[in-house]
């Protein structure tokens, strides 16, 4: 897996999991599970933007870290436009909150890297989504998924 530091280069790391790890102690009291959201979202449906950006204030809502949850909409936002529009399939948002922070993933059906572009003053707000990913998650990077890829990002729990 890759992951990318913020304003840096790729970093090796181990595989992050979105499932909770169970405590190891002799504690028999069960842990409640970390919120996650899941949404599939329709081939070309434009529709699905603001649904998972209303979904996701309302999941950190639950969670409690109202920190910087316009940040995590705006990026959501930015990666369900990308797989909507750049892709002719279906994808999925799996959004996670866990004790590092806030991890959300798209992923598509298409094996195509997005590229992060320097905006151009004068040439429209297109082709911006990936450079905000990478100038405002902590973490970022693209994962080959089978059949495609998974674009993500993370936020720490104090950011998030």
């Amino acid at each position: 897996m890759e992951r990318q530091a913020r304003r840096g280069g790729p970093i090796a790391i181990r595989g992050f999991s979105a499932k909770t790890v169970e405590d190891r102690t002799d504690d028999v009291t069960e842990r409640d599970p970390a919120p996650q959201l899941r949404r599939r979202l329709g081939r070309a449906d434009l529709r699905a933007v603001p649904e998972a950006r209303r979904a996701l204030r309302e999941m950190l809502g639950q969670w409690g870290k109202h920190g910087r949850s316009d940040v995590a909409e705006l990026l959501t936002s930015e990666l369900v436009t990308n797989a909507i529009v750049h892709t002719d399939h279906d994808a999925v948002l799996t959004a996670t909150v866990g004790p590092r922070g806030l991890r959300v993933e798209v992923r598509d059906f298409v094996a195509r890297r997005p590229r992060v572009r320097v905006p151009v003053p004068d040439e429209g707000t297109n082709g911006r989504g990936m450079f905000l990913v990478q100038a405002l998650a902590d973490a970022w990077g693209v994962r080959p998924h089978g059949v495609g890829k998974a674009v993500w990002f993370e936020l720490e729990a104090e950011a998030a």
